[in-house]
């Protein structure tokens, strides 16, 4: 079969994603996903190919749990940055945690999905493109290896599933509090049940992200890539500046299991977070000077408008800048490393919906 001129490669990888979007509705007693592949109530492991193409391919280490009983595919996903390490301790820990005789659906855990950005310590990108693996979804397997990476990420994962819980945390250079992202898609059914996820997973603040891409072909995010295609989906950050401290793993971990219950994939009570902090906006603010930084504010602080967050100055001690909020509102990260370069964020300010 000859193919027209006229498709493009975005096309081309449009069609190649729907091609495997009937398989995503099956049921069947085997689930596979990549080369994990596990008949009702087993847990298999295995990878996920990324191919060669201008650089290198790789495996992306996968776990299907697959539950006694039918019901829904829920796929959790973490490591897109590999030095946000509690969140791939916590979906690791929850590989053995989840007992598959215990559990109704389908399970798909991918717990480090930027290898080389783990294995290298590298914070935010994939060192061999240097590009950031939460920025080039659905991708395209025409691309550099985050944007194969990407494809096959949709193809095998999102496509697959029914909803989807992105996990992310503070990187190396981040004091971050934790909070969820909940995507207002337009769609009031689908955003209901997403609102749902948010409250049940039961981090207090919330962020209401209403501004993300629309166009399936250009959702750029791992978890937009769910919502552009119908699956209320979620995103949550827990852990920061390179630590793997116990508090965070056990709130993702615990999230997980309250979305899970609500989902009806375990027989537990639901439990919805009570007094949620709701954020309709972030406000980041970038350093305009390179030099040393010094905070004044440490993660969860609420600023007022104007109030001093904290200055830069030369190797020498002398201040060449200081950082005041843009906004009034709470500090969702803080800078966590006192080395600075002018462009470089100092903070986010998660502004509070009124």
């Amino acid at each position: 079969m000859s193919i027209s001129p006229r498709l493009t490669a975005t096309t081309l990888t449009i069609l190649a994603l729907l091609a495997t979007a009937a398989g995503a509705q099956q049921r069947p007693d085997r689930f596979t996903v990549g080369t994990a592949s596990a008949a009702r109530g087993q847990t298999a492991t295995g990878v996920i190919s990324v191919p060669a193409g201008s650089d290198a391919g790789y495996d992306i280490p996968v776990a299907v749990v697959n539950g006694a009983t039918a019901g829904k595919v829920l796929a959790l996903a973490a490591g897109s940055h590999g030095t946000e390490y509690a969140s791939v301790i916590a979906l690791e820990r929850l590989i053995e945690l989840l007992d598959p005789a215990t559990i109704s659906g389908t399970v798909i855990i991918v717990p480090l999905i930027n290898v080389a950005s783990f294995q290298r310590i590298v914070p935010h990108l994939n060192p061999v493109d240097g590009k950031n693996m939460n920025r080039f979804f659905p991708g395209s397997l025409q691309g550099t290896q985050t944007e194969r990476a990407s494809f096959v990420l949709t193809r095998d994962v999102i496509l697959k599933s029914d909803h989807v819980i992105d996990m992310h945390g503070g990187d190396m250079d981040e004091n971050l509090r934790p909070y969820s992202y909940w995507t207002k898609t337009g769609n009031p059914a689908q955003d209901s049940i997403s609102r749902d996820m948010v409250l049940a997973f039961g981090l207090d603040h919330i962020i209401i992200s209403a501004d993300r891409p629309k166009d399936p072909a250009a959702s750029r995010y791992l978890e937009n890539t769910a919502s552009t295609r119908g699956k209320p989906s979620i995103t949550v950050e827990a852990g920061r500046a390179g630590t793997v401290e116990p508090e965070d793993v056990q709130a993702l971990i615990d999230g997980t299991l309250g979305i899970m219950a609500y989902l009806r994939m375990l027989d537990r009570p639901v439990q919805f977070v009570e007094h949620p902090v709701w954020m309709e906006r972030v406000v980041s603010v970038a350093s305009e000077a390179s030099g040393i930084f010094h905070p004044l504010v440490e993660r969860g602080t609420y600023v007022a408008e104007g109030m001093k967050m904290g200055y830069v100055t030369d190797y020498l001690g002398k201040t060449i800048w200081e950082a005041r909020a843009p906004a009034a509102g709470v500090i969702t990260f803080v800078r966590a490393v006192p080395s600075m370069n002018q462009g470089e964020t100092i903070a986010n300010i998660g502004v509070i919906a009124r």
